[in-house]
Parts: C-alpha cells; sequence; structure tokens
C-alpha cells in the first residue's frame, strides 16, 4: 500500500458529501477516491443496507477502482456497503426494477453486442450512412424521451434506415446500448422511483466525470444530487463520439459542486514522460503536471519519437524494445497502443506470433468476470453435447447463463468470449485446452499482469504500464481522419495525450512513412500527426532512444 499524500488525506477527510476532485492522469486520483470511501463509511455514512454507489465507464475501470478498495475496507464491507456498476449496468439495474412505471415489460432484451450496426451492416449501408443512422439514434435517445417521442423525430430527420432500423428493434422486443440510459432516466422521472434510489444510495462517486453525457448527469443528479464525489480531468475527455460534452459538463459540475480539489503532481510518471504531456497541453487544455519526486525516476524516464520507412521497420523495433526491457525488468508492463485496432494490426500479427507474453485487451474473454464464467463452463461442459447441438452457439450460452447476465457490458464480453470458444471447440480443441488459454482471471488480471499489452487509446484509458508504445502516429489515423472541426481535433489531442501518460518509465511515439489501407491494401505515402512538432523539443530520436535503453541502470528501474 502506497503512503497516501495530504491532499489525498484531505479528500479522505471532507465532510461535506459534495465534492469535486480534478485529477489529471496520474496523480493519484483512484487513490484519492478509495481514500474518500474509507472516510464516508469511516463517518457512518451508508450503513447497512443502504450503500455508496460507485459509477465507472467500463469493466475494467471497476476492476481498478474495486482492486484498489481492497487496500483500505474490509471485505465485509466490500460486500455490504458498496455498489459498483458502469453506467448500462445501472440503467438495466433501473429498468428491469421499474419498467412497469413507463408502461414497458421487463423481459425486453438486453444488449449483449452492437445490433444497431448489425443492422445497418445486414442492409448493406455505406459507411456514411452507417454512421449517420447511429448517430441520429443517439442523439434522439440521449434525449430522454419515449419510443413514440423517438419514432416522431426519426420521421422528422427523414432518414428511413434510421427509421425501419428502430421499428424492427420495437417489434423485436430488444433494446439497444443508447435506450439503457435513456428508460432509466424516464423512469427516475418518477419522484417515488428517484427517492428509493436516493435514499439506498447515501453517496455516490462518478469516476471521470468529464466522460459523461448530459443525459447520464441527469441520471446522476435524480439520484445523488448533492452528495456526489466527482473526479476527473477536462483535458482527458476523449468521448465526443458517444455523446460525451467534456466543457459543458464540466462548467456544470463545477456549478454544482461546493469544493474543489485540484492535483498537479503525478505520482504516475517520470520527467520526460510528463514532458510529452505538457507539451500537447495547448491543444488538450490540461493542466502543466510536475513530477512529485522527480529524483527517484532512473535518468528522468525516456521520451522519444521514431519516423519509419514501413509499417514493418515500426514493427520490428518494437518487437526488438519489448524484447530488451522483458529480459531487463521481466516483471514489467509494456503497453503497446494505437488510435485504432486496424492500424495496430501489424504488430498485434507480429507479437502473437512471438515468444513474448501478450494480452489483447480488446479480447472480451481477458476481462475477469467473463473469464471465471467462462471457466466455470469449460470445466463443467460435456464435449457430447455440445457436438451435438443444433445450435452449438445457443447451447455455450445457455452453458454460461448468458440470458442471468443483467450488466451489459458483461453480457457483451461474455456473448464474444463464447464466440471464440466455439470456434476453438468446432476445430476440435478440448475444453481443458481452451482453459489453460485464458490466462486473465480470478486473481491475475489485466491490471497488474507484466508482458506485452495491446490495445487502443481508448480501452487503455484510466490504466497505466512501465512503458508506452505508440504505434501508427500518422495524420488521418491521430487525429483520425473523420475529424474535421476545432472540437474534433481537440479530442484527437486529448486521446494522444492519454495514451502517452499510461506509461511510468518512458513512452515512444512512432510513425511509418508510407502504411497499406486495412482495405484495399493499397499503399500510401503518410506524413506524421499534425501533434508531432509540438513533441519534438522534449523527445530524442532513435539513436538516442536505443543508447538510453541500452545504457539505463536496469537495476535501478526494476525497483522504481
Amino acid at each position: 500500500m502506497v503512503e497516501p499524500t495530504q491532499a489525498q488525506l484531505d479528500i479522505r477527510e471532507h465532510a461535506d458529501l459534495d465534492l469535486l476532485v480534478v485529477a489529471p492522469a496520474g496523480c493519484g486520483k483512484t487513490e484519492a477516491l478509495a481514500l474518500r470511501v474509507q472516510g464516508l463509511l469511516q463517518r457512518g455514512i451508508a450503513a447497512p443496507p443502504r450503500r455508496v454507489l460507485i459509477t465507472t465507464f467500463s469493466n475494467r475501470a471497476r476492476d481498478n477502482i474495486r482492486e484498489r478498495l481492497r487496500w483500505y475496507l474490509s471485505p465485509t464491507a466490500m460486500r455490504d456497503r458498496i455498489a459498483i456498476a458502469n453506467f448500462h449496468g445501472l440503467s438495466a439495474r433501473i429498468f428491469r426494477a421499474h419498467a412497469s412505471v413507463i408502461g414497458l415489460s421487463p423481459d425486453l432484451i438486453l444488449p449483449d453486442f452492437d445490433w444497431v450496426g448489425e443492422q445497418c451492416r445486414s442492409r448493406n449501408l455505406g459507411f456514411q450512412v452507417s454512421g449517420a443512422v447511429q448517430d441520429l439514434l443517439r442523439g434522439a435517445k440521449q434525449q430522454g424521451i419515449d419510443d413514440a417521442a423517438v419514432e416522431q423525430q426519426l420521421i422528422a430527420a427523414g432518414l428511413p434506415d434510421a427509421l425501419d432500423i428502430e421499428r424492427q428493434r420495437v417489434v423485436d422486443g430488444r433494446l439497444t446500448y443508447d435506450d439503457l440510459p435513456r428508460l432509466a432516466e424516464l423512469v427516475l422521472a418518477n419522484d417515488s422511483v428517484a427517492e428509493l434510489y436516493r435514499h439506498h444510495f447515501q453517496a455516490m462517486i462518478v469516476d471521470e466525470f468529464q466522460d459523461l453525457t448530459p443525459q447520464q448527469l441527469r441520471i446522476v443528479n435524480r439520484i445523488g444530487r448533492g452528495k456526489t464525489t466527482y473526479a476527473g480531468d477536462l483535458a482527458q475527455g476523449i468521448y465526443g463520439f458517444a455523446g460525451a460534452r467534456p466543457d459543458e459538463i464540466d462548467r456544470q459540475v463545477r456549478a454544482e459542486s461546493s469544493t474543489v480539489i485540484e492535483f498537479a503532481d503525478s505520482h504516475r510518471s517520470s520527467p520526460a514522460v510528463l514532458s510529452m504531456v505538457n507539451a500537447l497541453s495547448a491543444l488538450t487544455g490540461g493542466t502543466a503536471l510536475t513530477s512529485a519526486k522527480p529524483a527517484s525516476w532512473p535518468h528522468g524516464g525516456l521520451a522519444a519519437r521514431i519516423v519509419f520507412p514501413t509499417p514493418e521497420t515500426e514493427t520490428d523495433w518494437a518487437l526488438k524494445c519489448a524484447r530488451f526491457i522483458l529480459a531487463s525488468a521481466p516483471n514489467h508492463r509494456i503497453g503497446i497502443i494505437a488510435r485504432t485496432a486496424s492500424r495496430r494490426r501489424f504488430i498485434d500479427a507480429a507479437v502473437e506470433a512471438s515468444e513474448l507474453p501478450s494480452y489483447r485487451w480488446d479480447d472480451g474473454v481477458l476481462d475477469t468476470d467473463t473469464a471465471r464464467i467462462v471457466k466455470v463452463m469449460l470445466s463443467r461442459m460435456n464435449v457430447a453435447d455440445f457436438q451435438t447441438a443444433s445450435d452449438p452457439l445457443e447451447h455455450l450460452r445457455k452453458a454460461a447463463g448468458l440470458s442471468n447476465v443483467q450488466d451489459p457490458s458483461t453480457r457483451e464480453a461474455l456473448a464474444e468470449a463464447l464466440n471464440w470458444c466455439c470456434d476453438l471447440l468446432q476445430q476440435g480443441i478440448a475444453p481443458s485446452a481452451i482453459k489453460t488459454r485464458i490466462r486473465v482471471g480470478d486473481d491475475s488480471t489485466l491490471l497488474n499482469v507484466p508482458g506485452v499489452h495491446l490495445l487502443t487509446g481508448h480501452v487503455g484509458k484510466g490504466q497505466q504500464f512501465d512503458w508506452v508504445l505508440v504505434v501508427g502516429a500518422e495524420d488521418g489515423c491521430i487525429p483520425d481522419f473523420r475529424a474535421t472541426s476545432p472540437a474534433a481535433i481537440q479530442e484527437e489531442a486529448r486521446i494522444l495525450s492519454v495514451m502517452l501518460s499510461r506509461a511510468r518509465h518512458g513512452a515512444v511515439i512512432m510513425c511509418a512513412e508510407r502504411v497499406p489501407a486495412a482495405t484495399t491494401g493499397i499503399t500510401r505515402r503518410k506524413d506524421p500527426s499534425r501533434f508531432w512538432p509540438y513533441l519534438q523539443s522534449v523527445c530524442v530520436d532513435s539513436p538516442a532512444a536505443v543508447e538510453w535503453i541500452k545504457g539505463a541502470n536496469w537495476d535501478q528501474i526494476r525497483k522504481r
């Protein structure tokens, strides 16, 4: 357990239930929130059966805060006084319990995959039309209106495909991810229901408040207005595509909170890594960060940027770097991060073909809860029953109890994992062999296992690695070619900042001069990201980076 800072202790002892904690990456936010919950419970808040509600935006963020809470709370307190949920899970719970309040059946099918996206693909809608359909449906449903009002908006918009898909959803008796918060907001408009939740949850914690949509903030306020601790950082707002409005939410939360505590000392990253993050602050709007203990970082850390001729040479350098690091520090974690999964395909293939221990964060079976469910299913599996089933995938879904899982994110991850299991079983691989391939789960999670971790900027938000290698930093990839407005470009800069700020000891940003297109295979010339020049003064080049890595004191690095 780390020694809390004075600012973190102040947050624990803060008497009022409302609080805003502005904490840039690596400044101890998760620790502060765990201490905040400890302080609330020590002061008698949320005596059983009441609870403190902690909301996150993903299962992995949930795992992160849960792991930290275990340092400060007893198993009994974790079980009886804390509730942790992501917003889709919370919304599903509210809907299932009180659907009748808005005249709907609680038995509507909960989402476990991107149904709207699948409908767009089945209709052979083009890229632009598909995007327009999904944006229109999302925008309509983030207004907290009922099915009839949604249909009227779609009719007025004049996009027939969107209207057809929405009508099909209603006929099928299913919900999409956008429906869950919409219906939860409608349920909570009932004062009696809202009061039940306000009474049950005596305090509320919102992690990464800048990623809230206005609709999610309205849900938070119906349950926890005046007793919510918000934590996050405006400069890490990277979910505009999902309806988040960081600047708008920041203004509203500041107006609501009676006290604001701001952090600026980083406990995660070396001075070199922080220099990269600070170099982008003019674009991100972020606070200039300083290292809490700069002298404790061997050689001050590493910051480098490198241009390669092709993705293959980029991949070769990254693999050599990862091998050297893991040979020198076997307990270290290396995050190889790209803006998109498709740009990461070159390094993915090479890493998976190598001897390096590797983990793909976009592989659902590696999620802690999902891994646990799948392992139990495989342990109990009768292969003969699977082989004779008329629908093998549906057989696995029933065996795993998919229909009983209410949290939408867990349902989605489990559904993807079962697809993976089904493919392997149909190849004749034994359940016991598949079980051994689930290397994460139980007491070993993605949050702490050493090795190479392959992920995108959005997926890795809130996590940390000893080293970060950013691949594919070409213009059109980061910023994404679809980002054209000033707000969109700012969000892309924030995504790059988030990727770099995952690093502890060092970060290397890389790009290639010629990259084959993912769809056509046609190779095109690429320019470095337009954010590249901002990093020039703080980064070394390839020869200097190699010299730093080979000449570093790895005994000191392993101990830091």
